[in-house]
């Protein structure tokens, strides 16, 4: 959903970026490392200190570069299997540093094994959301669907991290995560059963 409606937008609000990296003669996969070392910083340097706030402005200073190095590399004509395997498999290590931070944080400083568990609930089920669909297509089906994508997950647990922190009000980055959890889930689920009736369409369902 939020990759639909925000994309154009981001697009052009990010377009003269990208354009000024391209004549300083910086590459896309340069963007898209800098930007995942950006992430993964702000989030295990500043989240298991429980400075969550602080984490989630320095996350989102580097979170965009997803955008801009997928610009750049239309803009340039470098649009490479490379650079999209990049990008997919960076994107997923800064996933998962977001919400690692987040179990960090709990299960030491924070104190809280529920919302420990509940982070890292959306960590492993967020990563087989991922691999739900990558391993479909790599057998030559499509999952493309679910109701909690990455775009969506992410938006959800930095905003909710952030106002839970200013606010001190960590019950509702907690309502958040079980969200997502239960979202994330239901995607996964979602996935396999759209991969399955193309499987039984195929024939390629044994018993």
């Amino acid at each position: 959903m939020l990759n639909r409606l925000m994309r154009a937008t981001m697009t052009k609000l990010l377009s003269p970026l990208a354009h000024v990296l391209l004549k300083l003669g910086i590459s896309p996969d340069v963007v898209t490392t800098v930007g995942t070392l950006g992430v993964c910083f702000g989030a295990l340097a500043f989240f298991p200190r429980g400075q969550l706030w602080v984490g989630v402005l320095v996350i989102t200073a580097f979170v965009f570069s997803d955008t801009v190095d997928g610009i750049m590399a239309r803009a340039s004509g470098r649009s490479t299997k490379w650079g999209a395997y990049l990008d997919s498999t960076l994107d997923r290590i800064g996933d998962a540093a977001i919400f690692g931070g987040l179990v960090l944080y709990y299960a030491g400083r924070g104190d809280n094994p529920v919302m420990a568990a509940l982070a890292l609930a959306c960590l492993i089920l967020g990563s087989v959301v991922s691999y739900a669909r990558a391993r479909a297509e790599g057998l030559g089906f499509t999952a493309n669907v679910g109701i909690a994508e990455r775009a969506d997950r992410l938006v959800a647990v930095l905003v909710a991290t952030f106002f839970a922190d200013v606010l001190r009000v960590p019950a509702l980055l907690g309502g958040v995560l079980g969200l997502l959890a239960v979202a994330s889930l239901v995607t996964v689920v979602q996935r396999m059963l759209t991969v399955r009736r193309q499987a039984l369409a195929a024939g390629e369902v044994s018993g």
